[in-house]
């Protein structure tokens, strides 16, 4: 099915219709992310079961990566569930989505063999629900092992996850935010990126025909030992996995006839930087389309740099030397489409703002940007986060007087998004020279850094510390334990009255709409009542200057109302947003969003200027155990630091946003600057859709606190 993801309350109005089919046929899931060290080994390999409850519930659907589907037992004990490996493994993490029918007692057990078991973790107290228990233990086999039940059903899982590591294969994906490119593609809507950039939400999906091919370059020769492929419905029959040193000439590692989809771990041998799945007979009569194409490398991957490289004295370790200098390019843009975007935007840190060649001079070929770094310097390291206007041929170089210049590095390949460049050089302006363009448009850089040692250095602002989660110092919260009938506290809230964005259809008055319940709660109430020239009225606030944060975790406890056409959601905007800079540059953090349309299922997602709008990046869930999200309160929170974002509910996982996959297969990450917090209840729109004789009026979202934590 097409939708448009959550566009919270201000949009770009040109990418709507543009992306209005965005993440078609997106993948519902639920989400646990293990440890950086442990990834999730056990997800599309073999399972078995002591029983089945029918042909609906069969083991395999408890490692499918479904949270919609499950495996249950018959109604007795013990019953068991395990998973094959397919090789051994060094196991540190289960765990266990239970359906209703829980086990309250139960062991974890490991085996080389799958008939010796040894145990790892027992209970005698189960509570069902979603259970995350470290363990420490070896073995090809995983099983759960119930002993006794909880309901009179038998038992149920709707996920058994294993985390750890297997054999001497790296755990990480090498392929993570690498460029990638395809045969065909199906439309702009599925392109090859997608595969790669860790987002089980987006896909690549071909043309419907046969052979077709996805190929990932990994930046340099590796042992490839390892391959996942996550298909969509239209999967492969007949494929083979190739790995090459020069993307021209292919060597197998890897061969099937008898491709059945779903997720497929390979285990392989062979070395290349590039890395393809060649697809030459489909299971369908659709093409070929990967959710997700991993490599993993007996080096585990290659070697990222810091996101916050060190920033000691010039002379000694490396630091950044680009932030604040001079800079002069071969023309610049400072228009309505792209205001200000002149040469020193891209030296800022501000990833929000960036240079642009001229519209009306600048889009031909070259075109080029330099920095002055204010003396000699040794240059180790350029990273240029391109606009998608990037370079697919350029050279970055070096010169003592901007005269004279020295190449340092060199492609015909460029893939845009994020490109870090390991380089040697010596000299005190950095230039990128850009000679053949990836599209009609010029060039553009929302950051070019140059890192190194030397030169004239100035440091840039101190970022905020990094919290340690579970975050438990409270810094910041409205418990909403006010008289019944009293109002939002002035010191904390400003009331936000007016009309909302997205065609909503409510005026939000000037704190009519909101009253403390008078046992905890804050309510929010939408009425079908004139006001502002509108037929119905509701409430929004926000802490906007009055309380913003940067980094930490955020969380409420919220009820949300049924009905179609109502639209609750707890989010943050960007604090420079309320002193001039415009949506999105400012950055959007949608914490929750849930449509009273269906009540089963929410939304997390991220707005900036590279990817809004439908095209923000984020995910749809269901709630753990396949609640109704309007029958209790549930706990919405975002863990958030300098490396990302780990949204959760009611404590599971159920999205995250790495910043350095973000920047390699989407955009900038704006986000490491204060925001505010913003709750309201709307009326109508392009996201909920309309409000009809069924809606029931007034409808209540209940907020029982929001909290925030750091160290």
């Amino acid at each position: 099915m097409s939708r448009v993801l959550p566009g919270r309350r201000w949009r770009l109005a040109t990418v709507v219709g543009a992306v209005i089919a965005l993440l078609a046929g997106l993948l519902v899931v639920t989400t646990v992310t293990a440890a950086a060290a442990d990834p999730l080994i056990s997800q599309g390999r073999t399972a078995t079961a002591s029983s089945t409850e029918n042909a609906g519930t069969p083991a395999s659907a408890a490692v499918d990566g479904n949270a919609g589907t499950r495996w249950s037992s018959t109604f007795s004990v013990p019953q068991w569930l395990q998973v094959d490996l397919g090789e051994s493994a060094t196991i540190s993490r289960v765990v266990l989505t239970w359906e209703a029918a829980y086990a309250t007692a139960f062991t974890v057990q490991t085996s080389a063999s799958g008939t010796t078991w040894t145990t790892v973790h027992t209970t005698t107290n189960g509570t069902g629900g979603v259970q995350d228990l470290t363990v420490s233990g070896s073995g090809r086999y995983v099983r759960v092992n119930a002993t006794a039940k909880a309901t009179g059903y038998g038992v149920s899982l709707w996920e058994f996850q294993v985390y750890g590591s297997t054999g001497s294969c790296g755990t990480a994906n090498a392929a993570l935010g690498r460029p990638a490119t395809a045969s065909s593609v199906q439309s702009t809507v599925f392109p090859a990126s997608s595969a790669v950039d860790g987002n089980a939400g987006t896909r690549w999906s071909s043309a419907a025909a046969d052979p077709q091919w996805l190929q990932v370059d990994l930046g340099s020769a590796q042992s490839i030992c390892g391959v996942t492929l996550q298909w969509e419905a239209a999967f492969g029959r007949s494929f083979q996995v190739q790995v090459s040193t020069d993307a021209a000439t292919w060597t197998s590692v890897y061969s099937t006839t008898t491709g059945a989809g779903g997720t497929q771990l390979l285990t392989v041998s062979g070395t290349g930087r590039y890395v393809r799945v060649y697809g030459t007979a489909r299971g369908t009569a659709y093409g070929y389309s990967l959710w997700e194409f991993q490599v993993r490398t007996g080096s585990g991957g290659p070697t990222n740099p810091p996101t916050d490289p060190p920033t000691n004295p010039p002379g000694g370790d490396v630091r950044l030397l680009s932030y604040n200098k001079p800079a002069v390019a071969s023309t610049s843009q400072n228009d309505g489409a792209c205001w200000e975007c002149t040469p020193a935007r891209a030296f800022d840190n501000d990833p929000a703002s960036r240079w642009a060649t001229a519209a009306n001079t600048g889009w031909v070929d070259p075109g080029w940007i330099y920095v002055d770094l204010g003396a000699t310097a040794g240059i180790t390291q350029v990273v240029l986060q391109w606009d998608p206007a990037f370079a697919r041929a350029y050279q970055i170089q070096v010169s003592p007087n901007a005269t004279t210049w020295t190449s340092i590095y060199s492609t015909t390949t460029g893939a845009g998004f994020k490109e870090t460049l390991n380089v040697t050089g010596t000299g005190r302006y950095v230039r990128m020279y850009g000679t053949a363009r990836s599209s009609t448009y010029g060039y553009s850089l929302w950051e070019f850094k140059v890192y190194g040692t030397g030169g004239n250095p100035t440091t840039p602002p101190a970022m905020p510390a990094d919290p340690v989660f579970p975050a438990n110092r409270l810094v910041w919260s409205d418990e909403f334990n006010g008289a019944a009938g009293s109002k939002p506290d002035p010191a904390k809230w400003t009331i936000d009255p007016g009309t909302g964005q997205n065609n909503e259809i409510q005026y939000y008055t000037n704190n009519n709409n909101a009253n403390m319940d008078g046992a905890g709660s804050l309510v929010i109430e939408a009425r079908r009542e004139t006001a502002g020239g509108r037929d119905y009225t509701s409430h929004r606030m926000n802490t906007g200057n009055k309380f913003h944060v940067q980094y930490g975790r955020i969380e409420a406890r919220v009820k949300v109302p049924k009905g179609n056409g109502l639209w609750p959601a707890f989010w943050m905007m960007g604090a420079d947003f309320l002193t001039g800079r415009p949506w999105p540059y400012n950055g959007e953090i949608d914490i929750m969003e849930v449509l009273g349309r269906n009540t089963l299922e929410g939304y997390s997602t991220l707005h900036a200027p590279a990817y809004n709008g439908g095209a923000g990046y984020g995910l749809k869930y269901t709630a753990p155990g396949g609640a109704d999200l309007a029958n209790d309160f549930h706990v919405w929170a975002v863990e958030w630091d300098s490396k990302g974002m780990t949204f959760k509910l009611d404590g599971t996982t159920v999205f995250v946003a790495s910043k350095a996959t973000v920047e390699a297969t989407r955009g900038p990450w704006v986000y490491d600057h204060p925001f505010y917090v913003i709750l309201n209840l709307a009326v109508g729109g392009d996201f909920p859709g309309p409000v009809d004789g069924t809606t029931p009026f007034p409808s209540r979202m209940l907020v029982d606190y929001v909290r925030v934590y750091q160290n």
